[in-house]
Formats: C-alpha cells, sequence, structure tokens
C-alpha cells in the first residue's frame, strides 16, 4: 500500500514541487553555484526515487503535466519576442552569425576533447550536441549511435553550468550589451541559460530564446553535414 501511494500521480506531482522549491530555497540562502536548485531537485530526486522504488517509467507517465507545462512555456517565449521583434530584426546578421559560430565552436570543441582524453566515437556523437535542448539534442545523436542517456545528462549539466557561469563571465570580460548576453546565454546553455536571461531583462530573454530556437536548427543541419569529419 506504502508503495502505491508512493507510485501515485499527485504523490510524486508534489515531491517534483517540492524538490524544486526546497532547492530554491536553499541556493537563494547560499548562493552556491553547486547547488543550483535544478541539479538539487535532481540529484533528490534520483535518491528519493531510487530508495522508494519507483522507475523511470512511472515517474515519467505520473509527471507528464510539467512535460505539457514546459512546451507551453517554451511557445510563450514567442510573446516575448513579438515584443522584441524590431530590436532582434535590425540585429539580424549579428544574431545569425553568433549561432553559426556558437554551433560550430560548441561541437568542434566538445568532439576535441573527447578524442584528446581518448574517449570513442560513440562519446564523440553522444556530446556534439551538447548546447541544445535534450529533445533536439537526443534526437540528433541517435542516428550516430550516440548514448542518449549520456547527451541528457550532459546537456542539462551544460544548461546548470552557462546558466551560474555566464552573467558573471560576461561581466568581467566587459559584455554590457543586452542582445549579446541574450544570445551568448542561448547559445551556450539552451533553455536554463534562457530561463536565466529572461530574468536578467526582456530583451536579453527575448534574445536568448531566439537563439536557443536557432541553435538547435543550426546543429540539428550541422552534426549531419560534418559527422564524417566529427565521428
Amino acid at each position: 500500500m506504502i508503495h502505491d501511494f508512493v507510485s501515485s500521480r499527485i504523490f510524486l506531482l508534489a515531491l517534483t514541487v517540492g524538490c524544486y522549491v526546497a532547492g530554491v530555497a536553499v541556493y537563494r540562502r547560499t548562493r552556491i553555484a553547486l547547488l543550483h536548485p535544478v541539479l538539487l531537485s535532481v540529484v533528490a530526486l534520483i535518491s528519493l526515487l531510487h530508495a522508494a522504488g519507483v522507475e523511470y517509467g512511472s515517474y515519467a507517465e505520473a509527471t507528464e503535466l510539467f512535460s505539457l507545462l514546459l512546451n507551453m512555456s517554451v511557445v510563450a517565449l514567442g510573446y516575448l519576442l513579438w515584443e522584441q521583434v524590431e530590436m532582434l530584426r535590425a540585429h539580424a546578421l549579428s544574431i545569425l552569425v553568433t549561432v553559426v559560430v556558437g554551433s560550430l565552436v560548441g561541437i568542434g570543441s566538445v568532439v576535441g576533447i573527447v578524442y584528446i582524453m581518448g574517449a570513442d566515437e560513440i562519446i564523440a556523437a553522444s556530446l556534439a550536441p551538447k548546447s541544445v535542448t535534450a529533445p533536439i539534442a537526443v534526437a540528433v545523436v541517435e542516428p550516430f549511435g550516440g548514448i542518449k542517456a549520456i547527451t541528457s545528462v550532459v546537456v542539462i549539466a551544460v544548461g546548470i553550468f552557462g546558466s551560474i557561469i555566464a552573467p558573471r563571465m560576461l561581466d568581467r570580460l566587459g559584455i554590457a550589451d543586452p542582445v549579446a548576453r541574450g544570445l551568448a546565454m542561448g547559445s551556450a546553455a539552451h533553455g536554463i541559460g534562457t530561463a536565466r536571461a529572461i530574468e536578467i531583462g526582456a530583451v536579453e530573454g527575448a534574445a536568448s530564446g531566439l537563439a536557443m530556437g536557432l541553435m538547435g536548427l543550426v546543429t540539428a543541419l550541422l552534426v549531419p553535414l560534418l559527422s564524417d569529419l566529427l565521428f
């Protein structure tokens, strides 16, 4: 009976929300980068579900509501883009160059590091689309035999790392232009970086959201085109 209750939809939804709220509270109190609320909640959920014997499939089915809400939040970015459409149009060339260069650097750097460290082609394929959202990244690596679990974990880690480091790094580099800051965060840290950019400002959020979408498109095109060189 206890296992049935722990596996129930209501309990798992409440547990997920509770873990994230607790993670936010801890992060706001400590401001320690390694205690990012997404990272804390993921670790807590994995530990609790494993201890309770709840399979991932059961958890994913019970929490489909969050997937629906996440999809709606991504669509809602369209309104933010619409509000800043004139500004984005004025920077069209900069945006295009940033996304293409960012995608090339992101793919090339991680694949180069993989081979320098002695890993094989499967790991390289798994990590190549590290800077785009998880659904796109998983779809990109699948035809090349990439390990989807590795891809998903690395994508989340990159997003968390980018959302924490990017604002501080941009400050240190003296990059104050909101469009440039948003493009950098969206190109490097996809959805999690975009969420952080929206907190910083509307222009940063719009530029980051656009960069995130274009980054996914460009990466999905470049990885297959460059696969003979990369893998």
